[in-house]
């Protein structure tokens, strides 16, 4: 990505205008009591208020700033991540419809003890992220079972929801596949087993903390004997094919589009739906995703017109003025790309913007550039884990259909929250010297 040397606080103001109202707006409602208050403000009208900003401060023709927006909304991972929207959509109302989730709820909960549901989940999440490399694709595999596991155990939907995405995120930030992984380490030129192994003596204990945690907090209040519930093999196993297409590497479109495809056989061969009907239930999936299809869509557009209009790059000249030596060069390479990546909702997009930044400010202060890839990677997963309209939450709370807000689960991201912790203990202790010796 090119760099833009342009700096401009002016460039910033209409993604602020964006992430306050639409928080502000929540938190007002949620002081007042009003129940789901964060789902009182469309998201996608939120962000259009700050692209009218946009278009009002920003310098230039409306010819020139609409070529930028409309290069911001049809940017390859915006594109891809609203198409991987509207088939994980229809994935999961077509399976639903079949019967895929009940049959799949009572299977686990006729063989995993409900107090080990939550660690569980947050182990799956991790095993399939690092796997396949893609939070959301873990998101997308295991969310759906996890709010059925929830309602009929009774454990606590908001926990399950942060266990699930604490583990894709583990796995986002680890996989040696996974895109931050790739971009962190070729823009550090690092090998990826060397920063493999830095992370992985940061965010082992933040994980087993967690886990710990879940087993502790994870069970519901009264454990009740649920006897033996009824399930078919049969209709478990579109997601059980979901899964192994994901982990043996396949396309995620085909792996979703072929989960689709197999969840609609077994309900025309079980009767549960005709094909006028799957049509049908493949397009309310498509529906159900609307929301989160048009914020990713307009959030892409406004965040490269904030970064044409030199808003990152403000934010990047600020940071480097605080920097003075070894370890407040860490820390100012970890709050450019959690920065970046509040203003774009993209940790890939936000460790390519300041890669090379990162990699001149290692450099200057004798920065282990193993540890730099690190922490590009770990802190733009935390925050990417955890902003409200980042597209793992937009997704997760998706499938829980509005039971949960982002306010009621960032609390519970134990594990963004240690890894975070962790990290700062790495950073003002200077282990990467003793890693070394490892």
């Amino acid at each position: 990505m090119q760099e833009n040397t342009k700096s401009s606080f002016i460039g910033l103001v209409p993604l602020l205008i964006f992430i306050l109202f639409y928080l502000g707006t929540g938190i007002f409602l949620q002081m007042n009591n009003t129940p789901m208050a964060f789902y009182q403000l469309p998201s996608p009208v939120a962000v259009t208020l700050g692209i009218i900003a946009a278009f009002i401060l920003f310098k230039g023709t409306i010819q020139e700033k609409c070529t930028t927006f409309l290069e911001g909304c049809g940017h390859q991972d915006i594109i891809t991540m609203c198409v991987i929207y509207l088939l994980a959509g229809a994935f999961a109302s077509t399976a639903k419809n079949m019967g895929g989730v009940d049959s799949t709820v009572n299977l686990a909960l006729n063989y995993i003890p409900v107090q080990f549901l939550a660690p569980g989940l947050f182990i799956v999440a991790g095993f399939i992220s690092t796997a396949t490399g893609t939070s959301v694709g873990a998101i997308v595999s295991i969310a759906p079972i996890a709010v059925g596991l929830a309602d009929k155990s009774g454990v606590s939907l908001p926990l399950i929801l942060a266990a699930v995405m604490g583990g894709s995120m583990f796995g986002d930030n680890l996989s040696v596949i996974s895109d931050t992984t790739i971009a962190a380490t070729r823009t550090q030129g690092v090998d990826m087993r060397d920063k493999f192994k830095v992370n992985l003596y940061i965010a082992i204990p933040a994980a087993v903390i967690t886990i710990i945690l879940l087993l502790i907090f994870g069970a519901p209040e009264t454990i009740t004997n649920l006897g033996s519930l009824e399930f078919s093999f049969i209709k478990v196993i579109p997601y059980i094919a979901v899964l192994i297409m994901a982990i043996s590497g396949m396309n995620v479109f085909m792996v979703l589009t072929l989960g689709i495809l197999i969840a609609g056989i077994i309900g025309l061969a079980y009767g549960n739906f005709t094909l006028l009907t799957f049509a049908k239930g493949v397009n309310s999936g498509f529906e159900n995703m609307n929301e989160i299809f048009l914020l990713s869509l307009l959030s892409g557009g406004l965040g490269t017109m904030t970064a044409k209009a030199g808003g990152i790059q403000w934010i990047i000249n600020k940071i480097q003025k605080i920097i003075v030596g070894k370890k407040t060069a860490k820390l100012g390479i970890g709050l450019l790309v959690s920065l970046t990546d509040i203003a774009v909702a993209n940790n890939t997009v936000a460790i390519i913007i300041n890669g090379s930044i990162a990699k001149k400010i290692s450099h200057k202060y004798n920065v282990d550039p193993r540890e730099s890839a690190a922490l590009l990677d770990i802190f733009s997963c935390v925050f990417q884990g955890m902003i409200p309209y980042g597209a793992q939450m937009l997704i997760l709370l998706n499938f829980a259909a509005d039971k949960v807000s982002p306010m009621t689960l960032i609390p519970l991201l134990w594990y963004q929250i240690l890894l975070l912790v962790f990290t700062l203990i790495f950073i003002k202790f200077d282990l990467t010297e003793k890693i070394k010796r490892i």
